[in-house]
């Protein structure tokens, strides 16, 4: 496999890099049926940190990734993403920094079924207007998915697409990854064999990562872990 290696020469300035999430609540719903799903919430994760939040459903995992990857905004408090403030940014700026700086990888990889997994890379970097000379080769040889680059996600095994969606995922090189429980159609080998392969990938290229998991397992591969309750976010 080759090394895709981004170091971070300067580690204090690794957290302002990465991503921020301070004071941060939202609620959801109508009238008297509102909830809050984020509850003043604190998250610092560093350029290639590798951080786990874990807790059971409806605690607000989910709705931490969709404010931490600019998909939602929250009620109050600041999420930056390399120091930029994207509470205050535009819709369309906030598009911008989705498809350029936040890579999501997704519970099935999420892969387009007649694209070749090449051909999956290609598009993402024609719409993030990448290198017109762009390869993907060195991005599948990192997930060791050279060997498959022209097979349809319908070829491929479970952990096969996961490892295309994580490579898809660094096309830009972003600067932050959110993984919403990236290993829950995959068996215990695989899910092992996956999320090491996440951590490694998201240390060697300085990327700020997130993974949302129910598997307690995965979390001795994780540099920090936090627990999600209600809303509430507690380091362990």
């Amino acid at each position: 496999m080759s090394q895709l290696t981004t170091s971070v020469a300067d580690p204090a300035a690794a957290k302002s890099t990465g991503l921020s999430l301070s004071d941060v609540s939202l609620e959801l719903g109508d009238g008297q049926q509102r909830v809050r799903v984020l509850d003043h919430v604190n998250l610092q994760v560093a350029a290639g940190e590798f951080a786990a939040v874990a807790g059971p459903s409806g605690s607000g995992k989910s709705s931490l990734l969709a404010v931490a990857g600019a998909l939602s905004l929250p009620d109050s408090g600041s999420v930056k993403l390399r120091g930029r403030e994207l509470t205050t940014a535009s819709a369309r700026q906030r598009a911008s920094c989705r498809l350029k700086d936040v890579g999501f990888v997704f519970q099935t990889g999420n892969l387009i079924p007649s694209l070749t997994a090449a051909d999956q890379l290609r598009m993402v970097n024609r719409l993030a207007k990448g290198p017109r000379s762009f390869d993907p080769m060195p991005l599948l040889e990192a997930v060791g998915m050279e060997h498959r680059a022209k097979h349809r996600p319908g070829q491929l095994s479970g952990g096969e697409r996961q490892r295309v969606g994580i490579a898809r995922a660094m096309v830009s090189r972003p600067a932050v990854m959110l993984l919403d429980e990236p290993t829950a159609a995959l068996d215990s080998a695989r899910s092992l064999e996956v999320v090491t392969l996440l951590a490694e990938r998201s240390r060697e290229m300085g990327i700020a990562t997130v993974m949302v998991t129910h598997d307690r397992e995965m979390l001795a591969l994780c540099d920090t872990v936090y627990e999600m309750n209600d809303g509430k976010l507690t380091a362990k």
